[in-house]
């Protein structure tokens, strides 16, 4: 993280993972900002542009259910629920859910504490649309494996997985976090019946120079 807005995220993350905790600054940032100590850096006023832009061009709507992995504050799950999915979403910090449910008080996606290590069992197989949004790069690369994994069993017979990350090259180390995915790391979310449709370097309109893993699989 190089960015002044990300200088609060590397400060508390640096910290907790010296003290072997690798998702325990996740709470720390969203209690620190709420008090307005802090800057979250992936606040956004708008949902991540590469979601918005891949749902408008797949038909994948009308009461099919949908999980934001790493939810934050919720501008990415509110997307989805208003185009009609059954959206739950979840974080790891209890602040980040109270935070999103506080926004929108009216909203209809379930928002729930939970830990992409320790996902619940009834998460499996239970997701027509999976979104991973730089949730993965977060976390230290000892622990991509299980991350990774797990996110790819919530995605139903027949169901997506979208996947969202920054880029690194084959080899190339990086003082994260973020840990940006490396294209080996990309087809790791593949697997058994779970195969990639569509792996693509992206960047929204505009934006040419910000450019983004945005991978698609789809569970047979």
């Amino acid at each position: 993280m190089s960015d002044s807005r990300d200088r609060d995220a590397t400060r508390l993350a640096t910290a907790s993972l010296r003290q072997g905790d690798p998702t325990g600054w996740f709470e720390q940032l969203y209690v620190a900002a709420a008090e307005g100590a802090a800057v979250v850096p992936w606040d956004a006023d708008e949902p991540n542009e590469l979601l918005v832009d891949w749902l408008e061009r797949h038909d994948r709507t009308g009461g099919m259910r949908a999980m934001v992995v790493g939810c934050g504050l919720g501008r990415d799950a509110e997307h989805l629920a208003a185009l009609g999915f059954e959206t739950t979403a979840f974080d790891i910090a209890e602040t980040a859910i109270q935070t999103a449910r506080e926004r929108f008080p009216a909203s209809e996606v379930n928002y729930v504490v939970g830990d992409l290590l320790d996902p619940p069992g009834e998460w499996t197989g239970a997701f027509d649309l999976v979104v991973e949004s730089i949730t993965v790069q977060s976390l230290p690369i000892a622990l991509r494996g299980v991350a990774t994994a797990n996110v790819s069993r919530m995605v139903a017979p027949g169901g997506d997985l979208l996947v969202i990350a920054g880029i690194r090259a084959e080899g190339a180390e990086v003082d994260g976090p973020p840990w940006p995915l490396t294209r080996t790391e990309i087809d790791a979310f593949a697997g058994e019946d779970l195969r990639p449709v569509r792996v693509e370097q992206a960047s929204p309109a505009g934006r040419p120079n910000f450019i983004r893993w945005r991978a698609l699989f789809q569970r047979s």
